[in-house]
């Protein structure tokens, strides 16, 4: 098995990438990609199964582009995942560990997605079977869809009925919008990706552990009554849903951090609950998408920090503050620093949520943030906890970093690749790497976590 849930063959001394085998597997293969000795294909016909094969109960597999695994037994997934972040540390860091522990696995392995967000499109993805079912001559106009984009082809959206990860509610609600629309197509218009035209652009299901659950839906047209209706047929339909938000999107992307969100009905947002701690999660929140698994990730973080309630301790990349507000009894401060001003605004306000005073959090770019005259201000720190986003940390952060000092490092990572570059040069600055531990909070997917703990 290699990186990015493929699995690797050789054929006459040149590396052969096929997505979807698995190690064991006998194969006839269509070689579609070279590069000098690197080459790509796809399995044509399985002619001898591995025995770390299963049936994947998703009809959609191989083709959403979501799950990489479905095809593997978890217990194998879960083996991979291990090795995954041992080889990336010793092949790309060339960096020992003293102590790996073992890998701690989701009691949930379908449905555990608390937010999903799926693209309305009018030019949907063909299947195989769906063209061996077209007429003939048929060309499709307004082929509506409402699902996920087909890797590499962003005009194309694969409809589906039911995604395995998913929570369950958002497969009912998703299903449920497409329904309703399809009743009168000509009103409400699925979005053309290449012209930039139609009524119902995305929407987004986030659901938490408390029961309540959040629908925001985009439209890229103002038509109030076409948005009313809508917005009221979801309302009476699930009642169980405590956040429906809408926003009105007419840019050229999809993303919505930086426009109005506005409430329909209920609150504009749901809350979560990581052990005793209460969180606000709102439309434009960062939250882990595996609640319970979040549970185990930044339990394993606390615990590598090995805080007795004296220490300064620096929440690097801190998002809404749900670590630094987790480890904030245990602590004497938490400096929590985020690029993104609005979670910010939601860290502060989740420590008043649940009356933490010992938390300060500061927004801005972490390399011009975190400086010498910062930390002169606001103590160095004993512990420093970074988590960083995929691309990992900047040099200058590292820098700074190394600069401060501090006795313990927690590096939580969701990016072996990178997290194994970072800890090349922590170590080469005097630090050890003394412990690690890898978390899954993605069944069926390549994606792990990792928290790795460096001592001085």
């Amino acid at each position: 098995m290699a990186a990015e849930g493929q699995s690797i063959a050789h054929i006459n001394g040149e590396v052969l990438f096929v997505p979807f085998a698995a190690p064991g597997d006998l194969c006839t293969i269509q070689v579609t990609k070279k590069k000098r000795n690197l080459l790509e294909g796809r399995i044509l016909s399985l002619e001898k199964s591995s025995p770390l094969r299963t049936t994947p109960p998703c009809k959609y597999f191989t083709v959403c582009g979501g799950c990489k695994w479905q095809h593997i037994y978890y217990t194998a997934q879960l083996e991979q995942k291990q090795q995954q972040v041992i080889d990336a540390m010793q092949r790309i860091g060339k960096v020992e560990v003293e102590k790996w522990l073992p890998i701690i696995g989701s009691e949930k392995k379908f449905h555990y997605r608390n937010k999903v967000e799926f693209t309305f499109s009018n030019r949907r993805w063909l299947t195989d079977d769906d063209i061996k079912n077209l007429p003939e001559g048929y060309i499709p106009t307004n082929h509506y869809g409402l699902g996920f984009h087909i890797p590499g082809r962003f005009d194309k959206v694969l409809d589906i009925d039911e995604c395995y990860i998913a929570a369950e509610l958002a497969n009912e609600v998703r299903n449920f919008i497409r329904q309703f629309a399809m009743q009168a197509p000509h009103l409400y218009t699925f979005f053309d990706l290449r012209e930039q035209t139609g009524l119902l652009r995305t929407m987004m299901v986030r659901t938490s552990t408390t029961g309540e659950a959040m629908v925001l839906i985009s439209f890229s047209e103002n038509n109030p009554q076409l948005i009313e209706t809508l917005l009221s047929a979801i309302q009476q339909q699930f009642p169980q849903i405590t956040s429906l938000v809408w926003v009105l999107n007419q840019k050229p992307n999809d993303t919505f951090n930086d426009l109005e969100v506005h409430c329909f009905a209920g609150k504009p947002y749901i809350t979560e609950y990581i052990e005793n701690l209460r969180f606000k999660v709102g439309a434009k929140s960062f939250f882990q998408t595996n609640s319970e698994q979040a549970n185990q990730l930044y339990a394993v973080a606390r615990e590598f920090s090995q805080l007795t309630g004296n220490e300064v301790v620096y929440d690097l990349y801190t998002g809404t503050g749900t670590i630094a507000n987790y480890i904030a009894p245990h602590a004497k401060k938490v400096i929590g620093i985020e690029y993104v001003p609005e979670a910010i605004e939601d860290a502060k306000e989740n420590s008043q949520l649940n009356n933490i005073a010992n938390t300060h959090f500061f927004a801005g770019d972490m390399k011009d943030i975190l400086t010498r005259d910062f930390i002169a201000i606001h103590g160095s720190p004993d512990v420093i906890i970074t988590d960083p986003p995929r691309a990992g940390m900047h040099e200058n952060v590292i820098q700074t970093i190394i600069e401060a000092s501090p006795k313990r490092i927690v590096y939580v990572s969701c990016n072996p690749a990178t997290q194994a570059r970072d800890v090349a040069l922590l170590t080469s600055a005097g630090y050890k790497a003394k412990l690690a531990r890898p978390v899954d909070l993605f069944p069926h997917t390549h994606h792990v976590e990792n928290v790795l703990l460096l001592e001085k």
